[in-house]
């Protein structure tokens, strides 16, 4: 087949025949840079699917292009018919374009059959001496062959090959070239052609004429609330697609169908004047598309993965229905069965409710969690927040102590109660003794601690920590605080990762070492919060390494020493993600996409305080619920690495510790 010169997409081509590395890369690059205003191969789609999804893309995009990027139509047909025996060069194992050269490989690995790549080539070969539809049957016939055939590409790719879910993805991409050509009337105008059928057209009082002259009136509005609601109920059929793919491809096919729907409502918006104006979709609706149908499916399905999980032998688990404390004798159990049920219960749903209204970035990742695991993490979340909370709480400083010291008491109380009551040594005294904050969360607390084997050690050190907020005003050097980062945050990177499962001892030295990058992290955003309250965190031999004082927190700006010090404890944070970044690969497998989430999310934070050079004195630094809902994305779908668990950092701001602390600013 001769190259058209003229094609944008021929440029910086690899010649025929060769290599498969040089194909793949021409095919990734033409996918991912050119103009289209989508990401072909999302990252939400597994990794392994992206080479398939940009080969295939390739092929469409050449395809496409060979049709309506040539101005003789005659020429076209030709180009078009050397496209065919492309692919049919292609089938007989004889590829030699590079696009043919990487789609190879697809068709081999995913056995994909010839017949959608052809039916491609009808519609491109048909829009050259066809350029209106008398009726309805016409148009349909036209996306069973334009549209139709991606779909089913797209369920080859990721090995379905069913009636059915074709049947689903027809109707789907039917309605979805519908909406293309009810938003493109004044583009398809350009290139001499009208997708809409004439009876359509007539109808409503309208002619070829009416829509050649480009006549908006109210005659033309009622066609396009016809076509949008046939095209709507087009969509409504192909809905049940996403619920029969592989959840790792569920919220990609959703998209195509929202995406589509926002097309209609966009038309809709602009007064149904697609004559004159073309209706776009903003980034920022894109993005609450995609925010919604992550939340449907991380989200709204709780309930129904809870029915799904078993709960563990011998162990109180929260499931459906309430907790079973199957191996508590019943002649050692003093209250009945559903009440002690009912208390464990009540308390996992306090918790729950504890961590929801918190609204911590350690939420969103406990959607990533089988349902036990989120519940253990939602008991100690509670449990930590309450206990944080005291030492910020208003009152005396001995008031504040002595809430930390009731704390430790019944902590300790709730513990050893349900352990005798495992044990068959004893009742449920605890759960009666307990003062009402304590019993709303201590049960749960307790059958986690039990559960997980969690030492509560850790939870003391927690306390400690809380301790320390109200007695301690500045830390001299940064081993005293990282003391106290041990205590507050070391202690509740420990106690996740016991939930989150490991065999490995170095996990949790691990675990301590992204506890003090957290905690490093909320100190650098917080300072000047934390001077109004009394507390300067940052070590006081590194203030006066960069000629700070206390009071500069103060100060309506942050001075060049003070942006320098900062900048020298982001280091020290940076260090520590980098070096607790391999717990990854230590821990349980299902907890994996959770740890990935938390670390990413906490580290694109530094990274946004960075960017933003430590202007950390006025708004509050934060991330936003949008980007948020994309980290949980690629948590949830993504391929997670070491290497990708970190955001990348400005590599005009990286230096060493040493080299920073070792300069004095100002």
């Amino acid at each position: 087949m001769q190259i058209p010169v003229e094609l944008e997409i021929a440029r910086d081509m690899p010649p025929p025949g060769c290599s498969v590395a040089e194909a793949d890369r021409y095919t990734r690059r033409l996918a991912t840079h050119h103009y289209e205003n989508f990401n072909v191969a999302s990252w939400l789609l597994p990794r392994r699917l992206h080479q398939h999804f940009y080969n295939l893309y390739a092929y469409c995009r050449w395809a496409d292009d060979l049709g309506d990027e040539i101005a003789d139509p005659a020429r076209a047909l030709e180009l078009l018919d050397g496209w065919d025996q492309e692919l049919r060069d292609c089938y007989a194992g004889k590829p030699s374009h590079p696009v043919f050269v990487a789609l190879r490989e697809s068709i081999r690995a995913c056995d994909i059959p010839i017949e959608p790549f052809s039916d491609l080539l009808v519609a491109f070969r048909q829009d050259q001496a066809v350029h209106r539809y008398p009726t309805w049957n016409g148009v349909l016939g036209y996306c069973r062959y334009s549209a139709n055939p991606v779909g089913r590409l797209v369920l080859y790719l990721c090995g379905y090959r069913d009636a059915e879910r074709q049947r689903l993805s027809d109707a789907t991409c039917t309605a979805l070239q519908l909406a293309n050509f009810c938003q493109d009337v004044g583009r398809d105008l350009d290139k001499g052609r009208i997708y809409i059928p004439l009876e359509a057209l007539a109808a409503h009082g309208l002619t070829e004429d009416d829509i050649v002259a480009r006549r908006f009136d109210a005659r033309y509005a009622s066609l396009m609330k016809e076509l949008i609601a046939r095209t709507r109920e087009l969509f409504e059929q192909g809905m049940p697609l996403a619920e029969r793919v592989d959840s790792a491809l569920r919220v990609d096919i959703e998209m195509f169908s929202r995406g589509g729907l926002a097309v209609l409502d966009s038309i809709e918006a602009i007064g149904y004047n697609t004559l004159q104006h073309r209706p776009s979709i903003p980034k920022s609706k894109q993005l609450r598309l995609l925010m919604l149908a992550l939340f449907q499916h991380l989200f709204a399905q709780e309930s129904s993965r809870a029915k799904a999980e078993a709960p563990e032998p011998l162990r109180l688990a929260i499931v459906e229905g309430g907790c079973v404390p199957s191996n508590i004798p019943p002649s050692h159990i003093k209250k009945a069965p559903s009440d002690l049920t009912s208390e464990v219960t009540q308390s996992y749903m306090e918790c729950k409710r504890v961590a929801k209204n918190a609204a911590s970035n350690f939420y969103y990742a406990f959607f990533m969690l089988p349902q036990t695991k989120r519940d253990a993490l939602c008991a100690l979340y509670a449990f930590m927040r309450l206990v944080d909370d005291v030492s910020d709480s208003a009152g005396s400083e001995a008031d504040k102590q002595r809430g930390l010291a009731k704390w430790r008491a019944e902590l300790d109380e709730a513990v050893t109660g349900l352990n005798q009551c495992f044990d068959g040594t004893a009742a449920l005294p605890f759960l009666e003794s307990l003062p009402d904050g304590a019993a709303e969360v201590l049960p749960a607390l307790a059958d986690t601690i039990r559960r997980y084997k969690i030492p509560t050690r850790y939870l003391h050190d927690l306390i400690s920590g809380a301790e320390m907020d109200l007695t301690v005003r500045a830390y001299p050097t940064f081993q005293r605080l990282k003391e106290y980062c041990h205590r507050v945050a070391g202690t509740v990177g420990l106690t996740c990762t016991h939930v989150f499962g490991f065999r490995d001892p170095r996990a949790l030295d691990l675990a301590e070492k992204l506890g003090l990058a957290f905690q490093l992290t909320n100190i650098i955003r917080d300072v000047r919060d934390d001077y109004k309250l009394g507390r300067v965190y940052l070590p006081q031999e590194d203030l006066a390494r960069y000629g700070v004082s206390p009071e500069d927190f103060g100060a309506s700006e942050a001075t060049l020493g003070v942006r320098e010090l900062l900048r020298a404890e982001a280091d020290r944070a940076w260090q520590s993600y980098r070096e607790g970044a391999a717990l990854l690969a230590l821990v349980d497998e299902d907890s994996r996409a959770a740890l990935w989430l938390l670390v990413h999310t906490y580290n694109a934070l530094l990274a946004r305080i960075e960017t933003l050079d430590f202007a950390v004195f006025g708004e509050r630094v934060r991330l936003s619920k949008a980007e948020k809902m994309l980290f949980v994305a690629r948590a949830r779908f993504g391929r997670l690495t070491e290497e990708n668990i970190l955001e990348e950092r400005d590599s005009d701001r990286r230096r060493s510790v040493g080299t920073v602390l070792g300069r004095r600013a100002g």
